[in-house]
């Protein structure tokens, strides 16, 4: 008689549906399951972790400098500066979310959002380091209105055909650029990608070790960036040729450079060109300084 009632409670619970049996432990543990999967899944909690904190706290830095540094841009010399200046606050908030939002990358119900997000945030990157070059490669103190068209015509030009064909790629074909989990249909068009920016970055590369030379700017801080962006390149430009032959090593050095890019190129660019910018500002001030002092006699001092 036991053994009839162990079997009718059995079949019981067999009967009973799954949510059941496990809605009471899922709904308590809600929340935690839900950063469970923010932090850890797709990527994996250290990529994640990494991206969120790397651009999390350059968005930070660059509110503990705001202040200074709007007061600089708004009386300096610079039109291009004070227009990049507001383009980097804009692409670093976007950076922020595309790491903060890395799990949306596995989430089938997200990847139309996540496509989005991915082009605008890449573009805004792209449209960064093409005006960078565009700006530089005018002199270190272009300024003005016809230096701010020239450079954002180039910019918008080059950026505005590469959102084109990533749009054709995302939308016409449905072939998920951003996601590199799928098939090798996205890596021909990013191979070509890289090849472009390998080639101009190797360009300025060797021509800063040629006879050309005195036709670039002569700043140690642009060498070591086009240096540091030619390797990146080079890099990425190789583990894209390897995945699209189908070899794992390939995807896991794409994904390294994609954590460097994303974590290191905005503070690399304002470490290299808008600080700078404002080091010389102070100098500049500094100069003026004591011109005046010295003009009005506070240095002749009788040493007898």
């Amino acid at each position: 008689m036991i053994d009839g009632k162990m079997r009718s409670v059995e079949s019981i619970v067999a009967e009973l549906p799954p949510s059941s049996s496990a809605g009471a432990v899922v709904g308590a543990g809600g929340g935690g399951s839900w950063l469970y999967g923010w932090l850890v899944e797709c990527h994996g909690l250290w990529h994640n972790v990494l991206m969120i904190v790397s651009s999390a706290l350059f968005v930070v830095y660059l509110a503990s400098q705001a202040k200074r540094s709007f007061s600089k841009v708004s009386n300096g010399r610079s039109h291009v500066v004070t227009a990049l200046y507001a383009i980097l606050w804009l692409v670093s908030f976007f950076n922020l979310a595309w790491s903060s939002l890395q799990a949306w990358e596995c989430a089938p119900a997200k990847q139309f959002v996540w496509s989005v997000l991915s082009l605008f945030t890449t573009s805004g990157m792209l449209f960064l380091e093409v005006s960078l070059i565009a700006f530089l490669l005018q002199g270190n103190h272009a300024s003005g209105r016809e230096a701010l068209t020239q450079t954002f015509l180039i910019s918008t030009l080059a950026v505005g055909l590469d959102m084109f064909l990533k749009g054709i790629y995302l939308f016409g074909f449905g072939i998920q650029l951003f996601d590199v989990s799928t098939n090798g249909s996205q890596w021909a068009l990013w191979v070509v990608h890289k090849l472009l920016l390998t080639g101009v970055y190797g360009l300025i590369f060797f021509m800063y070790r040629s006879r050309w030379r005195e036709r670039l700017p002569a700043r140690p801080a642009f060498q070591k960036y086009i240096s540091i962006m030619f390797c990146l390149n080079a890099t990425a430009l190789l583990a894209c040729a390897l995945a699209a032959h189908g070899a794992g090593f390939g995807l896991w050095l794409y994904n390294i450079t994609v954590i460097c890019y994303h974590a290191m190129y905005l503070p690399l660019l304002y470490v290299t060109f808008l600080a700078d910018f404002f080091q010389e500002d102070d100098l500049h001030l500094e100069n003026v300084y004591y011109s005046e002092m010295k003009d009005a006699g506070f240095f002749d001092v009788d040493w007898e």
